[in-house]
């Protein structure tokens, strides 16, 4: 494994003063183990109204503020750009709930895989106690996203993966909420970015202490209607310089 160059953590955060603080504490200590101190560690607050600023900054986070909440999207696009303007190649999204361990998010970003490739991690869903609207949702996105893809897909959803800068910006991407990350990979497959996949492991605390933001009616469906609408324009685009 090659050392970590050039790479920022990005962390998309809402009402997240549970949890915020040891994520960032986690990644600064899995960083600097491999010799990576100085690797910025982003935390974008996406309008919360309890302590997630606060704690994020106590944890030497760099903290950007949305003065209201605009989705997940919107923060991780918030983040992507923030960690461009530091210099960094590649930035690693990593949840704020502490479902991605610091020393996967590290892995993932000294993977050997290309700076150049979006780099998706695979959840094993099934073995790490995921609730079953989550292992249904999943499964749902990803039937629709490799059929628009025309490649197999087996994690659409897993918001631990590593995005080239600055590619991932230059993808004209709109979507703000958690459809973002099934827009990226259809937009990053129809413009010839390489698209790889690598094992991940993650953490589902139990029931009672979960914490979660992503509504599996809703979200699902708009995450089908950016599919829809992306794969539409893209084809239609490719007609018009035919």
């Amino acid at each position: 494994m090659r050392p970590l160059v050039s790479t920022a953590f990005v962390v998309p955060a809402y009402q997240a003063e549970a949890s915020v603080g040891a994520v960032v504490s986690d990644l600064r200590r899995a960083a600097r183990g491999l010799g990576s101190s100085e690797t910025p560690i982003i935390v974008v607050d996406d309008g919360s109204t309890d302590q997630t600023r606060a704690l994020a900054e106590q944890a030497s986070a760099i903290v950007l503020v949305h003065p209201a909440n605009r989705g997940k999207g919107a923060a991780l696009m918030t983040g992507l750009r923030k960690a461009y303007e530091l210099g960094a190649r590649t930035a690693v999204s990593v949840d704020a709930d502490g479902q991605h361990p610091a020393n996967e998010a590290v892995a993932l970003a000294r993977h050997a895989a290309p700076e150049g490739a979006l780099l998706l991690g695979v959840r094993d869903l099934l073995g790490a106690g995921a609730p079953r609207a989550n292992r249904f949702s999943n499964a749902f996105s990803n039937q629709w996203m490799s059929w628009f893809s025309a490649r197999a897909l087996r994690d659409t959803q897993c918001g631990l993966r590593r995005y080239p800068l600055p590619e991932t910006l230059e993808l004209g991407l709109v979507s703000t909420g958690y459809e973002f990350e099934a827009e990226v990979i259809l937009k990053a497959v129809r413009s010839g970015l390489p698209v790889l996949e690598t094992n991940v492991r993650v953490i589902y605390p139990p029931a009672g202490e979960r914490v979660t933001h992503f509504r599996n009616v809703r979200d699902p469906a708009r995450i089908v209607f950016r599919i829809l609408h992306t794969a539409l324009t893209t084809r239609f685009r490719r007609l018009e310089r035919s």
